[in-house]
């Protein structure tokens, strides 16, 4: 059964609720039921072993836990007999079987219901006469790992998070990630380790998604490094704010085998889970565009008091967005390069690369992470990607032990045209990357040049051939009538041509007589003053020489101007889009006005035939 048939099917429990249930509460019975049947079913193999073993060590006066989890191969265990099937034996005591079900587990296992708050939905379905039918209907869903595997029972998670947070007109983009994002993210995260990915290196290595969610990020790597090299091990760390979220994901973890103590719940920002931890790779989606100011006072005094010893030295984005929190916050997680260094994925909007201007925040930090050469690259993503936005997103990939090749560089790809149309959209999300798109960017990336897209469209504008080039080479022949698009796909910059100085541009104040006004003490005593309505500023890249820059572009329009070095300022902003745009003539009158005279006619021929 696939993960969309079995979701379906899960859905139809909804049946079961309507009419004593709002729609916006389906979720608080069906996720955590989802879960148990999970738990369920990952256990019934070892069922009678544990059973046995848990009566033969109570009886011996010994601790039963570390015994219990090894005859039931897993991180949890259940030690009452019952299970869902067999609850279906004693309807008249459902309630009180359920309870004593729930309380047998492994206290990790317990937490996740205690998360959903599951104990006053099992009396509310009591009370309404309906937990005997929820029982059944779950009793009979096959959620055994042999039929549906971690990666399926996943998108099952995501599918039914998408449909609630649909009914309760909530953003489903704060739980999960697309997919494909993930995989195209954790393909560039490990392309750089050959000895990760060898297979046979025992290697054991680290990840974290201060973001987690449902722990979508944390799944999609772990089944990359596995499927590449079956001896490698990740350990998972993550936090989620959400505490369905954050059940969903431990429960993930726990039937992975992942030690749940890694997955903490809380706010990242104000809250570290992992404090003074390091990582090897770290992964993460935070929310775009959400204002930061419930946690604000602990960030300012965390950035006051700690500066570059923090998580915020460089600098404080504006309140109104605190994507740039999250990037910081990475940042101080990244392992020494002396020690093995770090590699980050992270997915923010458009806003990072240019809001603030030279000295803001946002500046800061860019300067921040340009000038200590952490970004590795920028790639655009098409749009309508994610399930709660339909704007452009970039996914920024940051190291601090780059390759010799791509010390100081930064490599800027557009994959905005990589993308096919979905057969069913859902919600914002109506394009998704294929297979085949993801190799493409991933060998972008890895080839580490320039590159051009070049597309050949028929005379109808019917796309007919996509190739990549190298900047320069000869674009392949348009058939007759048809013609050739060359766009720049990927370009690489020296860290520092993203930076500029602001400069400040003074005229002399001039009197009634028109003679210019100095200053009568001080340090300005004789110097020319200032006129504030004709003060300017000019952002003077890093690669010009400010004075040469003054003499060339500002004095032959005002011969009496000068800069106030006091008030310069370093700033970087990345424009991304403008490395990319392609300026294409406009169509020519005498064409457009053809073709409406061409629709017109149509238009009237269509009239005068209904009129007959």
């Amino acid at each position: 059964m696939n993960h969309q048939a079995l979701s379906s099917f899960i859905w139809s429990v909804a049946d079961l609720l309507r009419g004593d249930y709002k729609q916006s509460d389906y979720g608080k019975v069906i996720l955590p039921f989802t879960i148990l049947r999970r738990l369920d079913c990952v256990l019934e193999a070892t069922k009678p072993a544990v059973l046995a073993e848990f009566d033969a060590k109570t009886k011996a006066g010994l601790n039963p836990e570390p015994f219990l989890v090894r005859k039931a191969g897993q991180s949890f265990y259940n030690t009452s007999s019952l299970d869902l099937t067999t609850l279906l034996g004693d309807q008249d005591h459902i309630r009180q079987n359920l309870y004593a079900y729930i309380q047998a587990f492994s206290p990790a296992a317990r937490d996740i219901f205690e998360r959903f708050d599951f104990y006053t939905q099992i009396e509310r379905l009591a009370k309404a006469g309906l937990l005997y039918l929820v029982v059944e209907k779950f009793a009979n869903i096959d959620l055994h790992p042999n039929v549906v595997n971690n990666a399926d029972m996943g998108l099952v998670f995501e599918e039914l998070i998408r449909k609630f947070a649909e009914i309760s007109n909530e953003t489903a983009g704060e739980h999960f990630t697309p997919r494909e994002v993930i995989r195209l993210m954790v393909n560039l995260l490990f392309i750089e380790d050959d000895d990760v990915l060898t297979p046979g290196n025992a290697v054991v290595r680290t990840i974290y998604d201060p973001t987690a969610g449902t722990g979508g990020m944390l799944s999609v790597a772990g089944e990359y490094l596995s499927e590449h090299n079956p001896d490698a091990r990740l350990t998972m760390f993550g936090q989620e704010l959400n505490d369905e979220s954050y059940a969903i994901c431990k429960a993930d973890m726990l039937i992975k085998g992942q030690d749940v103590g890694n997955i903490v719940v809380g706010n990242t920002l104000s809250e570290d889970g992992h404090g003074g931890k390091k990582f090897d790779y770290m992964l993460s989606n935070p929310p775009f565009g959400v204002e930061w100011k419930k946690v604000e006072k602990e960030v300012r005094k965390e950035a006051a008091e700690k500066g570059f010893d923090g998580r915020f030295g460089p600098g404080l984005p504006r309140v109104s967005d605190g994507s740039m929190l999250f990037l910081l916050h990475l940042i101080a997680k990244m392992r020494p390069a002396v020690d093995g260094g770090s590699r980050i994925g992270i997915v923010l909007n458009g806003s990072p690369l240019f809001t603030g201007g030279a000295g803001s925040g946002e500046s800061e930090i860019r300067r921040y992470v340009l000038e200590n050469d952490l970004v590795e690259a920028i790639i655009g993503l098409p749009t309508d990607m994610f399930y709660n936005t339909g704007i452009s997103t970039y996914i920024w990939i940051l190291s601090n032990k780059k390759p010799d090749d791509r010390k100081g560089w930064v490599q800027l790809i557009d994959g905005s045209s990589f993308w096919q149309k979905m057969r069913k959209s859902l919600g914002s999300k109506r394009k998704e990357l294929s297979d085949e798109h993801i190799e493409d960017i991933t060998r972008l990336f890895g080839d580490f040049s320039e590159g051009d897209l070049v597309t050949v469209f028929d005379v109808k504008g019917n796309e007919v051939e996509r190739k990549l080039c190298a900047p320069g080479d000869k674009a392949p022949d348009a058939p007759d009538g048809g013609k050739v698009k060359v766009a720049p796909i990927s370009r690489v910059f020296k860290n520092h041509e993203f930076g500029y100085t602001t400069i400040t541009v003074e005229r002399p104040l001039y009197d009634e007589a028109g003679k210019v006004v100095v200053g009568l003490k001080g340090k300005q005593k004789g110097l020319p003053q200032a006129d504030s309505s004709l003060r300017d500023t000019e952002n003077v890249p890093l690669t010009d020489d400010v004075q040469a820059y003054f003499e060339r572009e500002v004095l032959p329009h005002a011969k009496d101007a000068w800069i106030d070095h006091d008030k310069s300022k370093v700033g970087y902003e990345i424009p991304f889009n403008r490395h990319f745009h392609v300026f294409e003539l406009p169509r020519d009158l005498h064409t457009i006005d053809e073709e409406l005279k061409g629709v017109t006619a149509t238009i009237m021929k269509m009239l005068e035939e209904l009129a007959e």
